[in-house]
């Protein structure tokens, strides 16, 4: 190389060192340390060092464009997620293999009959919502990959599991398969369901609950009201880190069609979990995002279709049993018990281990246990014939009529 070369080189070297160190120093004015973080103790270098990693620009060019080939060539996304036909996403933990898959079953499976039995001393009855996998309703969208031979009849298998167990688990891919013929149930991007399809499952387990032993007390009416359509970004495009330099390479946003649901009369008690007075609530709902983000209504759909307000203990990012097992350590469920908790439980979490930790071992093994001591629930008709639910007394069991559904714009 020439020493003319050299000098070129040495120079665009230097001149890019300091274009970089231009451009990353554009986000240092946006650093806010937090306000217990102490100087002398390296809390603020840390922090500092945390939020430069973060907005580093060639680690956000690296990250954009390996991200933008995985895509581009490979139709990959990073670990999370599987891309599917038409710009379809699957949460990968609906198509892979699960370690010890057959063990994590059955320790679910004895915690689905210990929260059951425990429920049923206190005069509660379950009924379990498992939500079927958004690849069990879309499988026409499914790419290259497939699903592990794990998933393939999970969801059957488990509703012949709990039918045999007399537990009431209706059937809702049936009603969700239908509902999929007049507009999507599941989001292209997201790995929840719309509100077209929290409003099916809604109504079917209306219809299960009404045919098991229908709610007491006086119905309520409540209108669900749709809400301005907005492009929605669904959770699964984070696995696909190409905004901001690739972002034309996304899929196109969901369209998502907001519905809230209110209390027809303007005098009842408004807000998501709100109480009627002094009145118990005849219903609890436990889940996970799919019951407690807003933006599906389920909790809403759940009230129309029932006629009744409900409280709602769902929690975001916990998974079905962590919220379950809280909720049965509630002072709510010991002094004000439900008649009815509806258990919202997606199929993928079946096979699924769950860090328990945060519970009494000793009190999670005698839940297990009070289930396999053979202390089972009986059928639940006949647990609603036989059984005098401990209730307020003056409510009046309502009449099996058909709710019919208003929706205004």
């Amino acid at each position: 190389m020439s020493l003319t070369l050299r000098r070129l080189y040495i120079g665009l070297f230097i001149g890019l060192l300091i274009g970089l160190g231009a451009w990353s120093l554009r986000s240092v004015g946006e650093f806010d340390a937090p306000a217990d973080a102490k100087l002398l103790r390296g809390q603020w270098s840390k922090a500092f060092e945390g939020f430069y990693d973060e907005h580093f620009p060639i680690k956000r060019l690296g990250t954009n464009l390996w991200a933008a080939l995985d895509y581009s060539l490979f139709n990959e996304g990073r670990p999370g997620v599987v891309l599917g036909r038409e710009d379809w996403l699957y949460s990968d933990e609906e198509f892979k293999p699960v370690a010890n898959a057959q063990g994590n079953i059955q320790d679910n499976w004895e915690l689905i009959q210990g929260v059951s039995h425990y429920l049923a001393e206190r005069n509660v009855q379950l009924i379990l919502a498992i939500v079927p996998a958004k690849a069990r309703l879309y499988p026409e969208y499914i790419g290259e990959t497939k699903p592990a031979s794990l998933h393939s009849d999970l969801y059957q298998r488990f509703q012949a599991r709990a039918r045999q167990a007399k537990l009431l688990a209706p059937d809702l891919l049936q009603p969700l398969q239908q509902a999929k013929q007049q507009g999507a149930v599941f989001l292209s991007g997201d790995t929840h369901w719309t509100p077209r399809g929290a409003e099916a499952v809604a109504q079917q387990l209306s219809r299960s609950i009404d045919h098991a032993a229908p709610l007491q007390g006086e119905p309520q009416a409540f209108v669900t009201e749709t809400v301005a359509s907005k492009d929605y970004t669904g959770d699964l495009t984070r696995f696909l880190p190409l905004d901001p330099l690739f972002a034309e390479l996304l899929p196109e946003p969901d369209r998502l069609q907001p519905r809230k649901t209110r209390p027809a009369e303007p005098s009842a008690a408004d807000g998501d979990d709100a109480l009627f007075g002094d009145s118990q609530v005849p219903v609890a709902l436990v889940g996970t995002s799919y019951s407690a983000n807003p933006n599906w209504n389920f909790a809403g759909a759940l009230r129309q279709a029932l006629g009744s307000d409900l409280l709602n203990y769902a929690e975001d990012g916990r998974g079905p049993i962590l919220p379950m097992l809280k909720y049965l350590q509630t002072e709510e469920l010991k002094t004000a018990p439900p008649q009815w908790v509806i258990w919202e439980f997606p199929e993928r979490y079946l096979p699924m281990a769950n860090d328990l930790s945060s519970f009494d071992p000793a009190w999670i093994v005698q839940l297990k246990q009070s289930a396999q001591s053979g202390e089972r629930v009986a059928s639940l008709r006949s647990h609603a014939d036989n059984a005098t639910p401990s209730r307020p007394t003056g409510l009046i069991t309502r009449e099996r009529q058909p709710r019919q559904w208003r929706l205004t714009r």
